[in-house]
């Protein structure tokens, strides 16, 4: 038993699209929406840092850079049918835990298992790390599903994605970097030019609206 199995399991990654089952101008693989989340959260970290916050950042680079390997398990799911209900998204958790633990009994050598079921567990806590990365995961299908309505993609998905996306993130408010998101970051992207740029602009109004946040 080596790393050998783990380290060329990492191209399953770069196999696994986003968003399954609907028509994309642009295909998102799993490897490459883990290095965008974790630069995504390197960012963000600097901003919650620079807000006086104490970052642990070996920790916030392991729970970004590993936080959908577990996708390799059991693909990318769609949100719809992952959140259907509290049960579906237990028993959905619980087959990943078991598939994880598993995986880390048979593949990973002794001397790195307890490594690995850190880096492997559900990232997403209450640490500030955790929040860091749930921010970042939103921020990075955000900019997925603007790059398709940017295009124009007919979809009716992706305006409800970026909704979806940005009022998960709005339960996060208190922190600096979702302020910096909100304040700088939207700006500057419905800044943009695209056919629906009044569309989406009305659409981040309203959300922002119902969660009471202004972007001024």
């Amino acid at each position: 038993m080596g790393m050998h199995q783990y380290l060329e399991s990492l191209a399953e990654l770069e196999l696994i699209n986003r968003a399954p089952g609907y028509f994309k101008f642009e295909q998102h693989s799993v490897a490459a929406h883990s290095f965008k989340v974790t630069e995504i959260a390197q960012f963000l970290g600097d901003v919650e840092e620079n807000a006086g916050k104490k970052i642990d950042w070996r920790l916030l680079y392991e729970k970004a850079l590993n936080h959908d390997y577990t996708e390799r398990f059991i693909g990318d799911i769609k949100t719809p049918v992952k959140y259907a209900t509290p049960v579906l998204r237990s028993m959905l958790a619980d087959v990943d835990d078991k598939l994880t633990e598993n995986f880390i009994e048979n593949e990973i050598p002794t001397e790195f298992q307890d490594a690995y079921r850190r880096r492997l567990s559900e990232g997403k806590d209450a640490s500030i790390e955790g929040k860091i990365l749930a921010v970042a995961d939103k921020v990075d299908l955000l900019y997925e599903s603007f790059g398709e309505i940017q295009k124009g993609n007919p979809e009716e998905v992706y305006p409800e994605m970026y909704k979806e996306s940005l009022s998960t993130m709005l339960k996060y408010r208190d922190m600096a970097c979702v302020h910096y998101v909100i304040k700088e970051i939207i700006p500057e992207m419905l800044a943009e030019n695209f056919t629906t740029q009044d569309k989406l602009r009305n659409l981040t109004r309203k959300v922002l609206k119902k969660e009471h946040v202004s972007s001024n």
